[in-house]
């Protein structure tokens, strides 16, 4: 049976070709970008500020997800140079990405007098939306996806639609759709996040740490699936530990996929993801068993670059929260003494 591929080109202005793997993470960016700014409202900070943070992110990200996948891949690279610039192609890493725009951030958002936990809170649902986006430009690419599978697995069991069977068809051999399975998590992420941040228990960089909790979760048992993970020798105690806590994934009837021994033994996103997740959480109890951070995510956001001396007013801040309107932050008002008011 003939495979049908989807054209990895969307169009040609001249010369010059759009790459639909383009279009679609720049829809992923816009997208959460436009959750950021929603979010941003409600404590007072412009859209120009989250407008400027994606200009000087992407670029970042961009950079960042290509500098950590070709440091991996540089025998594939180390002879042609003009290969690494080539990312339409693919080979970005979203763990690169996410480097290269925490950063960016870190530098601009100390630049605007912000706390960087405070802003990244905000950031993070809109992170994990243009994750759950992106990925369906390699889906386009044909890349990124996992061992393979029979067709009826996909038709019958996971009742995938034609277009979506058709692309998991690699040269004649149907594979899993990681892409999907990743895009999903993320969409499940963004509903636990979005209600997770009115909880007024939560404390700032709280909500930040649980998408780096939540996303490394599901990459960790995804990327297990993968035939084009990025991996290393690693010592044989530390293979057996990564595949031992994959093994949930083979109770459910899922298998590794493919990865040359010769190459690796340990995929570098499964570890990655172990550290982070152990880091995280260990974070979270130790700033909350030291009383630190006070803030709350509900809390009024100021910039110490603001000259205004400004003072949140509470009780707006309540009514704001319940109607979901901005935070009203006021100037800070002599108080009168109410004789000299009389006289």
């Amino acid at each position: 049976m003939a495979t049908l591929l989807l054209n990895p080109i969307a169009f040609n202005i001249g010369s010059l070709s759009v790459h639909w793997y383009g279009l679609i993470l720049g829809l992923g960016a816009l997208a959460g970008l436009m959750l950021v700014i929603r979010e941003g409202k409600r404590f007072g900070i412009t859209p120009e500020f989250f407008m400027d943070m994606l200009l000087l992110g992407v670029p970042s990200a961009i950079i960042g997800a290509r500098i950590y996948f070709v440091a991996f891949k540089w025998d594939d690279y180390k002879d042609n140079i003009v290969d690494v610039f080539k990312i339409w192609n693919g080979g970005i890493a979203i763990y690169g990405a996410l480097i290269g725009a925490i950063i960016c951030a870190v530098i601009y958002f100390k630049y605007k007098g912000y706390n960087f936990w405070r802003i990244a809170d905000i950031c993070a649902p809109g992170l994990l939306l243009g994750q759950m986006i992106g990925r369906w430009g390699n889906f386009v690419n044909q890349e990124a996806y996992g061992g393979v599978v029979e067709e009826s697995f996909l038709r019958n069991n996971l009742h995938l639609p034609n277009f979506i069977v058709n692309q998991m068809n690699v040269e004649g051999v149907y594979h899993h759709p990681t892409f999907l399975y990743e895009s999903l998590w993320s969409l499940v992420g963004i509903f636990i996040l979005l209600v997770l941040r009115r909880q007024k228990f939560l404390r700032s960089a709280e909500l930040f740490l649980s998408y780096f909790i939540w996303y490394s979760i599901g990459r960790f048992f995804i990327e297990g699936l993968r035939t084009d993970s990025l991996a290393f020798k690693g010592p044989d105690w530390l293979a057996a530990i990564v595949d031992g806590l994959w093994k949930p994934m083979e109770w459910m009837g899922f298998e590794h996929g493919t990865l040359d021994a010769a190459y690796g033994n340990v995929r570098i996103s499964q570890l990655l993801a172990i550290l982070i997740i152990i880091v995280a959480i260990v974070w979270i109890m130790i700033r909350r068993t030291t009383g630190n951070p006070k803030p709350h995510y509900l809390d009024p956001i100021v910039s110490t670059k603001d000259k205004t001396d400004v003072v949140p007013d509470t009780t707006l801040a309540a009514s704001a929260e319940k109607e979901d309107k901005p935070l009203v932050v006021h100037e800070n008002v002599p108080v009168q003494d109410p004789e000299e008011k009389k006289e």
